[in-house]
């Protein structure tokens, strides 16, 4: 909804908080407790990284999300079919648009080899044979000491099986890394990309593993080691017709405003001037020090900064958008609302841009501007059906317009949303006093109303 948003994600009936940079959104539940970054120039970056590789992998169809952590390491991963994750860190630590391709290309290929149901039944096969081994341990052990023999031999008989199991299930999962590598490549080969990014991404990380390396046990890791993985990835890139093929300029300075954005609000202000320079005229240097200047109190200063990025790219949404949420925060609603129209305009995913305009349009106090925001918010509720903000700023609009009914309904929805329950339930409750039985609206209360409450045990 804002230029950037942390959020901490919860799943309904789940409680608790997290780093709150913005405001907290409900997720899908494989996101649960996770500080997700929202922004909409962000997602829409990592879209267009992630669109060609998921449609060489035969993925385009299965709705994959990008999804970006707030975690200054380096890492990425999957936990389902649908999403992609990927730590702020890994944003960070990517100088090119290409070794971030190529961290997805490598995630896609966990993906596309159904890496995780085969791992989930390699788990499942390791569960069954740890109890069969900790069962013959067990024998042993009673047969020792039935016997007056020694019992601490059914004690290795326990963990020698063990330790193979793990090491087994281990070295499975080394292959998987070995198998997402090669894919990666192969896709990245597909859409006429290079798997540069990918080796010297993967060549710096294994310089900062080196000394680590040294004194670890290869058979006890997740990863294949450093060497070996480059050995077998640099041959593997250097093959592609394609490994010279360098980034379009401008999708390096969209990746470029994408790292400028994450210090700018990420990063303490000392931090952000060490980073980008005042000598910097760059135009990422200058987006970092207007997100940093506005972030730390001097308004009028970055909106000054803001109109300087504006007239330099008249058509980029996002600094509009930065403008418009400047003012809003700043207590200057009415001022925000054209900045945020004409990001919305810009934008080709607005719809967190949308919310925060209803926000702006209510913050007006203007009866007319909350008929507009009603319309607008439940249509970024319908490509952001979990966002709690959205609900909201719909129950202002309609207590605005004075339909009180559907304002509780949308007050239950934002509660749900955000987890609270009780809250909810008891907002639905009274929507349907006001509501037509049978009513579109009032089924939907109905159904909040109904919804099970969780018990203690499903904590």
């Amino acid at each position: 909804m804002r230029a950037l948003a942390v959020a901490t994600a919860l799943a309904v009936g789940a409680s608790g908080g997290g780093p709150v940079l913005e405001r907290g959104r409900a997720q899908e539940k494989v996101t649960q407790g996770l500080p997700i970054i929202r922004d909409t120039e962000i997602e829409q970056l990592l879209r267009d990284y992630s669109e060609p590789v998921l449609r060489a992998a035969g993925l385009s169809q299965q709705n994959v999300r990008v999804v970006v952590l707030n975690d200054r390491s380096f890492n990425a991963f999957v936990m389902d079919g649908r999403h992609i994750f990927i730590n702020a860190g890994a944003l960070f630590e990517a100088s090119t648009p290409n070794e971030i391709i190529g961290v997805l290309a490598h995630e896609t290929g966990h993906l596309a080899g159904g890496h995780l149901l085969r791992l989930r039944e390699k788990l499942a096969e390791a569960s069954t044979q740890s109890i069969i081994a900790m069962l013959l341990g067990v024998g042993a052990m009673v047969a020792g000491a039935r016997s007056g023999g020694n019992a601490d031999v059914g004690g290795g008989a326990i963990l020698a099986p063990q330790m193979s199991i793990q090491r087994s299930l281990l070295a499975y999962v080394r292959t998987q890394e070995d198998q997402a590598d090669h894919a990666g490549v192969k896709f990245l080969t597909a859409t006429h990309q290079s798997a540069r990014g990918m080796l010297d991404l993967f060549k710096r990380l294994s310089n900062e593993m080196l000394f680590s390396s040294a004194r670890i046990d290869p058979y006890l890791q997740t990863h294949p080691l450093p060497p070996e993985r480059l050995a077998a990835l640099e041959v593997l890139a250097k093959s592609s017709p394609y490994f010279d093929v360098k980034d379009p300029p401008a999708l390096q300075l969209r990746h470029d405003l994408m790292r400028a954005k994450l210090s700018g609000f990420l990063e303490n202000a000392g931090t952000v001037a060490r980073r980008y320079p005042a000598t910097d005229q760059g135009l990422p240097a200058r987006y970092a020090r207007a997100i940093a200047t506005y972030r730390f109190g001097d308004l009028r200063n970055a909106v000054t900064q803001i109109d300087g990025l504006i007239e330099a790219e008249p058509n980029n949404a996002y600094f509009h958008e930065l403008k418009g949420q400047a003012l809003l925060e700043g207590g200057h609603s009415s001022e925000a609302v054209a900045p945020l129209r004409r990001a919305v305009q810009l934008a080709s995913h607005p719809a967190l841009i949308q919310i925060m305009l209803g926000q702006a349009l209510i913050g007006t106090n203007s009866n007319k501007d909350a008929e507009e925001a009603v319309p607008l918010l439940r249509n970024a509720i319908l490509r952001e059906p979990e966002a709690p903000d959205a609900y909201a700023q719909l129950a202002m609009a309609y207590g605005r317009k004075g339909d009180l009914a559907n304002a509780d309904l949308a007050a239950a929805q934002a509660a749900f949303n955000r987890g609270d329950m009780m809250t909810a339930r008891q907002l639905a409750a009274r929507a349907k006093t006001k509501l037509a039985i049978g009513s579109p609206a009032w089924v939907q209360a109905d159904d909040i109303v109904n919804v099970k409450m969780p018990s203690a045990k499903d904590h």
